[in-house]
């Protein structure tokens, strides 16, 4: 039976890393996820696995492709600087469609910035950090047991498309504690992996590459990742919808702003005023369908945000010139206020 416990949202991304077959794990410190690179060393070898402290964010992100290219479950986590080091890496990830899991635990920026929790990365993570036409699956939980299913389900959607998985995450999710279901009826099912570099005595060579010296090559790879995109699209597009039936104002956020979200949104219906929440879980692919259709019946939308404003562009995209759509963002580490948010949810009711 599955087991209740009080986790850190670290913890349980790392435990369910490890539920869902994960067996290497290169990382190095950098605050404030912390707690997952501590617990991997403990907890990979009691089941076999290997944890590796790599020189640095490039070492890591080199050796996860390395691994990943064998056809291994590996694995990296970082906070925003260190994913900031590791593009270049998740660049070649994506060229050479390698399955992986990463996670950036995200802190106050530009620069060093802080180690209070912000959504600043927003754009590097869905957009493509490094060089090149590419993308990630991108995955925002909102809570301890999210980092622990999104961990299983990071694994098996990269393994389906063989696109790396991205879990983004921020200071508070990861470090606040909650009671997290752990499943002890999962049993990973990693497909097979022909294509992986694990010696070809008896067969023809696997060639993993990212590097095509003639200009054919990159544009067949491209095509084959553009149409593997759209097919991301089509069938994993995932978000969660607060009292949305018959909103007239609905706020937009992820992660730990669509909490704060949430409970203003409570709270006002006990007002009797009509505020609905939708929650972009999958940040690539966006839901932007859903959002245009939303639109098409709220008088205004607000996007709540943890950094100056970077997801309400693809809001505004979504909704296209349909209703207004408003941004309350704080950048630099800084929380959106409940009454800031109510106070502003509610001026859009009023205004009509």
């Amino acid at each position: 039976m599955a087991k209740q416990m009080l986790m850190k949202g670290n913890i349980a991304l790392a435990e369910g890393a490890v539920i869902a077959g994960c067996r290497y794990y290169f990382g190095y410190p950098i605050t404030p996820q912390n707690e997952i690179p501590e617990y991997m060393a403990t907890r990979l070898p009691e089941v076999g696995g290997v944890f590796v402290q790599a020189e640095s964010e490039l070492a890591s992100i080199n050796m996860l492709l390395g691994a990943a290219a064998a056809g291994a479950r590996a694995m990296t986590t970082t906070s925003s600087p260190g994913f900031s080091l590791m593009q270049e890496g998740v660049s070649y990830l994506a060229a050479c469609h390698l399955p992986c899991l990463m996670a950036n635990v995200q802190r106050g920026g530009p620069g060093l910035g802080n180690i209070a929790a912000s959504q600043a990365d927003y754009f590097q993570a869905v957009k493509g950090g490094g060089h090149g036409d590419y993308r990630l699956i991108v995955l925002a939980p909102n809570s301890p047991q999210e980092m622990m299913d999104f961990a299983i389900l990071g694994y098996e959607l990269s393994d389906k498309y063989l696109v790396p998985a991205l879990i983004l995450s921020d200071g508070v999710i990861g470090l606040m504690m909650e009671s997290v279901t752990v499943r002890d009826d999962y049993v990973p099912k990693p497909p097979e992996k022909p294509w992986a570099l694990t010696g070809c005595k008896g067969r023809k060579k696997n060639v993993i590459r990212s590097l095509w010296l003639d200009e054919d090559g990159v544009i067949i790879n491209n095509k084959k990742l553009q149409a593997k995109y759209r097919e991301i699209e089509k069938n994993e597009v995932r978000y969660e919808e607060y009292m949305t039936d018959d909103a007239d104002v609905i706020a937009v956020a992820y992660g730990l702003s669509s909490r704060i979200a949430r409970t203003v949104a409570e709270n006002m219906r006990n007002e009797g005023l009509k505020v609905g929440v939708i929650r972009p879980i999958t940040l690539y692919p966006y839901p932007y369908l859903r959002i245009a259709e939303l639109a098409s019946r709220v008088k205004s939308m607000l996007v709540v945000e943890m950094c100056a404003g970077q997801m309400v562009e693809d809001v505004r995209l979504a909704v296209n010139g349909k209703v207004p759509v408003e941004l309350y963002g704080m950048p630099g580490g800084e929380f959106p206020e409940e009454s800031e948010v109510y106070s502003r949810l509610n001026a859009l009711l009023k205004r009509g």
